[in-house]
């Protein structure tokens, strides 16, 4: 289930208490409730990270903009696309970025069928470029001139180029001298500084970081309750064992063959 875009610091709301606590069930733990924890934790991160990868970009992203002071690509609600500037950043550093507004984020999917993407605004309309290389974000459908090509910088890992299917790239001009804000437009034709950004997005679209936490949540349980399972005391080869197959999916097969290993030496 798709959830309601937050920002880091944001009060989470309050959920309701019951009124009677349901009793566990005779398969359930401490080991059962620390990994439901944990997954529900990775499901409700809302910290921002770099996307490192093609395979990364989706969800919620924040497309930053090589300017200086930074900047990113944000829209309006009649479909204007502009350059506004970052304030939730260390240092200057892109790599810290995250958007203080709705309006910074952009919902990314691949589209179905092909390597290519779309971008939807925060208004439901999606990032669109014309052969004049002028972006908008008014249209609610898809056709050529809303279709994104992302594109990995070989020579600076961690950045791309966003290229429309006229083969022109996503880009940054010189601030005009009359607002002084630099202009973005889709009407590069080669490579250079101006077309290379980065994505930002939320931690919990990342399929490594997702990969990452379900297996910490998985392995996560005290020598204690492995021992409290088997109903001996185990040695540290058994426990690692036990806790390599946590993640691995074989845990009760182990955990099984070591019960039955109890009773032999019992009758031996």
């Amino acid at each position: 289930m798709v959830k309601p875009l937050s920002f880091k610091g944001d009060k989470k709301p309050k959920k309701r208490k019951r009124t009677e606590a349901e009793p566990p069930t005779e398969t359930s733990g401490p080991s059962d409730l620390t990994v439901a924890t944990t997954a529900e934790d990775a499901e409700n991160d809302d910290s921002w990270v770099s996307a490192e990868a093609i395979g990364d970009v989706q969800g919620p992203v924040m497309i930053v903009l090589p300017t200086e002071p930074p900047t990113c690509l944000a829209c309006d609600a009649n479909g204007e696309v502009f350059t506004d500037p970052i304030v939730n950043i260390i240092d200057a550093n892109p790599t810290s970025a995250e958007p203080h507004d709705v309006r910074q984020v952009w919902v990314a999917n691949k589209i179905y069928g092909t390597e290519n993407f779309r971008f939807k605004g925060r208004y439901g309309k999606y990032l669109s470029c014309d052969k004049y290389g002028i972006l908008s974000a008014t249209s609610e459908a898809i056709s050529a001139l809303e279709t994104w090509t992302v594109i990995p910088t070989p020579e600076a890992p961690g950045t791309f180029q966003i290229q429309s299917q006229r083969e022109t790239f996503l880009t940054v001009k010189e601030p005009s001298k009359a607002n002084g804000v630099p202009e973005v437009r889709g009407d590069a034709t080669e490579l250079n500084f101006d077309t290379t950004l980065r994505i930002r997005m939320q931690a919990r679209f990342k399929p490594r970081i997702k990969a990452t936490k379900e297996e910490k949540a998985k392995s996560k349980i005290s020598r204690k309750e492995l021992e409290e399972a088997v109903g001996r005391e185990l040695n540290d080869d058994e426990v690692r064992s036990l806790k390599k197959a946590r993640r691995e999916g074989d845990y009760y097969e182990q955990l099984l063959d070591l019960k039955s290993k109890n009773k032999h030496d019992k009758y031996a």
